[in-house]
C-alpha cells in the first residue's frame, strides 16, 4: 500500500535545471520535497507527499482529515514520522 502524507509548504525554490522544490512541514518535521508535479504550489499550500514527491495540492480541511485518520489508525503521527521514514 502507498501512503501519501499531507504537509504544508514553507518555502519554494527552483534548481539550476528549473525543477521546483520546497521545504514542507509535516507537523514540525521539515523535509525537502520535489514540487515538479505541482509547480503551482506556493508557500502556505498543503500538498500530498509520497516518497519525497508532492503529487497534488489539497485544501487545509482535507489535509486535517487525512492527518486525523492517519493518527487514528496509528499509521503515522505528524509529530513523529515523515514520508519515507521507517
Amino acid at each position: 500500500m502507498c501512503l501519501g502524507v499531507p504537509g504544508q509548504v514553507l518555502s519554494v525554490t527552483t534548481d539550476a535545471l528549473g525543477v521546483p522544490s520546497g521545504r514542507v512541514s509535516f507537523g514540525g518535521i521539515v523535509k525537502e520535497v520535489c514540487l515538479a508535479y505541482v509547480p503551482e504550489a506556493a508557500v502556505g499550500d498543503w500538498v500530498l507527499v509520497h516518497v519525497g514527491f508532492a503529487l497534488a495540492r489539497v485544501d487545509e480541511a482535507e489535509a486535517a482529515r487525512t492527518l486525523a485518520a492517519l493518527r487514528e489508525e496509528g499509521a503515522a503521527d505528524a509529530g513523529e514520522r515523515a514520508p519515507g521514514a521507517p
